[in-house]
């Protein structure tokens, strides 16, 4: 229903460009008109271009291929941009916890909701790249937007770094069945957490502002649905196999200076 109502708009707004135009040209020829003249001629002029448009419907259409065209050009400019101006809000956010090598020489971003059915798939890959590349650093961005479990869950997560275990638990949350409080509570006695802190760290103003940092990042970077991955100067939307992220960063690490691998290799092993 959005997209049809964004198709009339865009539609009435092209017509209307066409009515300024022609009108304009009119005004143009006779500036002097009595106002009954004025509208027999405006009459005319939405007449003529009803039978032009309707004799030769390709115009809408071309026309709007071309609104879009130029839209989804400015839209990855913007992306671009923000991608190089949000830099610290992407790499370096305190909140954001870190997996894999902390001083790896290629970065993965993932932006995920373990309501995500894609997600839970998709996202073991990165433990499995991890495992066995020692040079990736994987950071990770909560991005709970599939319901209200999704947000408990991803709050918990967070409430469980800061007793030191976000990977664990951020692992048991991917292998559960159900999302949810249970699922918090069972994850939580499973890795012998302090429950009750976590609950008290879950509703942390500090937590909830993170949450929130990570959706206004996620907005700015056009990332609007899970999982999300930012690899180099790349924004890769939906589920990734394992294959295809080796792939990928071997490919970024390919332009990197060869004195950097060389160091985080070294550190690494």
């Amino acid at each position: 229903m959005k997209q049809k109502s964004n198709f009339l708009l865009k539609l009435i707004a092209i017509v209307t460009v066409l009515l300024i135009g022609i009108s304009a040209v009119s005004a143009q020829k006779k500036v002097k008109t009595s106002v009954s003249d004025s509208n027999a001629e405006k009459q005319t002029i939405e007449k003529i271009v009803r039978e032009y448009l309707l004799e030769n419907p390709e115009i809408i259409r071309e026309a709007m291929q071309a609104l879009q065209a130029k839209e989804e050009k400015a839209k990855i400019q913007l992306t671009a941009e923000n991608l190089k101006k949000l830099n610290a809000e992407i790499y370096s956010d305190q909140d954001s916890p870190i997996g894999g090598n902390p001083e790896g020489d290629v970065t993965i971003v993932a932006f995920f909701d373990y309501y995500c059915g894609y997600c839970r798939q998709s996202l073991p890959n990165l433990e499995n790249l991890v495992a066995n590349d020692k040079s990736v650093r994987i950071i990770y961005k909560e991005f709970p937007i599939m319901s209200q479990k999704s947000d408990v869950v991803a709050r918990a997560a967070l409430a469980a770094k800061r007793q030191g275990k976000y990977l664990e638990f951020h692992k048991a949350l991917l292998e559960t069945d159900e999302i949810g409080e249970e699922a918090v509570e069972f994850v939580s006695k499973k890795l012998n957490l302090d429950f009750e802190r976590l609950q008290k760290d879950m509703n942390d103003p500090k937590i909830v502002e993170a949450l929130y940092r990570n959706a206004k990042l996620a907005e700015s970077l056009n990332v609007s649905g899970t999982p999300a991955y930012i690899i180099g100067g790349q924004i890769i939307p939906g589920a990734i196999n394992a294959d295809s992220l080796s792939k990928i960063v071997a490919a970024e690490r390919e332009k990197l200076p060869k004195t950097k691998i060389a160091k985080v290799v070294m550190q690494a092993k």
